[in-house]
């Protein structure tokens, strides 16, 4: 852990690591104070393996038909994440017991056909302005030469996660412990053919996206990628630093609060070939200035196959990360004040 956080540093710092600015960069993290952590370590136990593989098996499942966008093994899934937030009462920001976002097929490739969002909403105590949205992308690649493409890790494994985490919130809920901020769970059609749906609800946003505070987007958390094969504790962290460092910081201090994951910025660089920063959901949304954090297990043999099964997911490791995205957006939701953008941080100007 130590060997990743002293990369990060030297990657936020850089040239600017003057006396002056590695004060600064103290003075902000001594700023931010972790919150209701008793709560966290509390609701986090409800997010588990065995649950994380139920829903999974059902999600990545010939049932679903590889979830091409637009094609009834899509809408299938789409209908699925309905009846789960239905059932865990829920509501949709939208009212009426909508949880869809339409999508034209007019707005997407040649030949798809109409395609949705799914969205779920949790109305904040005492900010409800103030917006964190948490997604995943509910698409994958469908069927093809008569193969299902399952999609477990991709994205499979990041629409799980956010299932456990919408239900950890309902129970503190139900207890009396409301967050402080809104949070919309976000289901992104259309990620694979060009990160459509993201852009779409950016378009038409929800809610303004001046209110929404930060995405926290994952895609692909379920498996462990060639580089960490001896050591399959990390989580890639992409876009942390990129717009808000106190977003950066805040992660870190509840990694090490509740969590011993490796916290890996490798693919966070901004020469980094791949250019993941730019490849999932996210993306639409930090181009608007909204920060963003990417969590990713890197690729694998199976990524984009039809081997992308749920038999490969390791359950445990996804229960461990999950728990510290919900960890997490705990603390984004709860704290005092909204992150800022860098440009409007106090300690950085």
């Amino acid at each position: 852990m130590k060997f990743f956080s002293i990369l990060s540093l030297l990657t936020l710092v850089g040239t600017c690591a003057t006396p002056e600015y590695t004060t600064r960069i103290e003075n902000l993290k001594d700023s931010i104070t972790l919150v209701d952590s008793a709560l966290v370590e509390k609701y986090s136990k409800t997010i588990t393996a065995e649950e994380l593989s139920e829903h999974l098996y059902k999600f990545a499942s010939d049932e679903f038909e590889g979830r091409k966008v637009g094609e009834p093994g899509q809408k299938k899934a789409a209908n699925f994440l309905k009846s789960y937030y239905v059932n865990l009462d829920i509501d949709s920001p939208l009212g009426n017991k909508n949880y869809f976002q339409g999508i034209s097929s007019t707005y997407l490739p040649e030949d798809v056909s109409a395609s949705e969002n799914v969205l779920s909403y949790i109305k904040g105590s005492e900010k409800p302005e103030e917006v964190v949205i948490i997604s995943a992308h509910l698409d994958h690649l469908g069927i093809e030469d008569g193969n299902v493409y399952y999609g477990a890790d991709d994205d499979g494994s990041g629409i799980v996660a956010i299932m456990e985490i919408a239900e950890a919130f309902k129970a503190a809920i139900l207890d009396g412990h409301t967050p402080k901020r809104s949070i919309l769970f976000m289901h992104f059609t259309a990620e694979e053919i060009g990160k459509r749906g993201s852009e779409f609800y950016v378009k038409q946003p929800v809610f303004p996206l001046e209110n929404t505070i930060v995405n926290l987007n994952i895609d692909m958390i379920g498996r462990v990628d060639d580089r960490h094969a001896q050591n399959k504790n990390y989580i890639y962290l992409i876009g942390t630093d990129r717009l808000s460092k106190e977003l950066h910081y805040t992660s870190e201090k509840v990694r090490d609060a509740y969590s011993d994951i490796e916290l890996d910025y490798k693919y966070n660089a901004l020469e980094d070939v791949n250019q993941y920063y730019s490849r999932s959901d996210h993306y639409n949304f930090a181009k608007y200035d909204i920060p963003v954090i990417f969590y990713f297990n890197g690729e694998h043999d199976d990524y984009h196959k039809h081997t992308d099964t749920p038999d490969k997911i390791d359950y445990e490791l996804l229960e461990k990360r999950t728990k510290l995205i919900f960890a997490t957006a705990w603390q984004l939701t709860n704290q005092e004040k909204r992150v800022d953008i860098d440009e409007n941080n106090i300690f950085l100007n």
